[in-house]
C-alpha cells in the first residue's frame, strides 16, 4: 500500500492509458482482480491506473478494489467520450463540470488550459449514431460515456473529492462503425472476437471503418496522455 496521496485514474480498457502510459516514470503491475491495474510514477506524483471494463458497475468495482488496497485521496473518471456539443473534435480534451444527474464534478489545473468544459451525460450504453447524439444534445450533454455515473457515486460513498476527464474519439456528426451494444459479453465487456466476426462479415464496408475508428482511438489515448501527464487534481 502506497504512503500519502494517491490517484485513482479509472477507465473502461487499458488502451485508454496508453497515451499516459508514455509518460511515466516507474511502472509497477498489480495482482488485483481487475483486468488492469499499475501503481506509476510522473511529475512526483503517484497515480494508481485501474481499467475493468465498460459501464457503471464495472468502473465502480474498479474503485472499491483500489480503494481497498490503496489509501486514494483523489477519484478520476477518465478514458474516451463521444461528442454531442458539435463544436467538440476528435482528440478533443473534455473535463466534466457535472455528470447530468449526480451533480458537479471537480476541474483540474492544466498549464495551458486548453480543454472543453462542459456537462456530461453517462449513459449505460454505447451511444451509436449521430441521430442519437443529436437526441441526447438536446437534454443538455455536450459528450457522452458510459463509466462516470459509477465512478462518482463510488467516491461519493467514499467520500472522496471526484474529476472526469475525457478525450473525444467520435464527433457528434460521427456514427460508429458497429453497434457495439451487441459485441458485448455476459458481463458486458466488449469481445473482439465478436468485433473481428462482425467485421469479417463485411470485410469491405465495416473493416476499414474499424480501422478508421482504432486509429482515431490511438490518437485520442496520446492526447489524453499528454493531457494528463500534467494536470493537478
Amino acid at each position: 500500500m502506497s504512503e500519502g496521496r494517491v490517484t485513482l485514474l479509472v477507465a473502461a480498457e487499458a488502451r485508454e492509458f496508453a497515451g499516459l502510459m508514455h509518460n511515466v516514470e516507474r511502472s509497477e503491475r498489480l495482482s488485483w482482480p481487475v483486468q488492469f491495474a499499475r501503481r506509476v510514477e510522473y511529475g512526483g506524483n503517484v497515480v494508481v491506473l485501474v481499467a475493468h471494463g465498460p459501464g457503471p458497475e464495472l468502473a465502480a468495482e474498479a474503485v472499491r478494489v483500489a480503494a481497498e488496497r490503496e489509501r486514494i485521496t483523489t477519484v478520476v473518471s477518465t478514458g474516451f467520450c463521444g461528442g454531442l456539443d458539435p463544436a467538440l473534435a476528435s482528440s478533443d480534451i473534455f473535463v466534466a463540470r457535472e455528470v447530468m444527474g449526480l451533480g458537479p464534478a471537480l476541474v483540474p489545473v492544466h498549464p495551458n488550459g486548453r480543454f472543453a468544459v462542459g456537462a456530461l451525460i453517462s449513459s449505460d450504453r454505447v451511444v451509436v449514431t449521430a441521430k442519437e447524439k443529436a437526441e441526447l444534445r438536446d437534454t443538455g450533454g455536450d459528450a457522452v460515456e458510459m463509466e462516470a455515473a459509477g465512478v462518482a457515486k463510488a467516491a461519493e460513498r467514499l467520500s472522496l473529492p471526484f474529476y472526469c476527464v475525457r478525450v473525444v474519439t467520435d464527433t457528434a456528426a460521427e456514427s460508429l462503425p458497429l453497434d457495439f451494444n451487441r459485441m458485448r459479453d455476459r458481463e458486458g465487456r466488449f469481445s473482439r472476437i465478436r468485433i473481428i466476426a462482425a467485421g469479417l462479415r463485411s470485410p469491405g464496408i465495416i473493416f476499414p471503418k474499424l480501422m478508421k475508428f482504432n486509429e482515431s482511438c490511438k490518437s485520442a489515448s496520446s492526447a489524453l496522455g499528454e493531457f494528463l501527464a500534467n494536470c493537478r487534481f
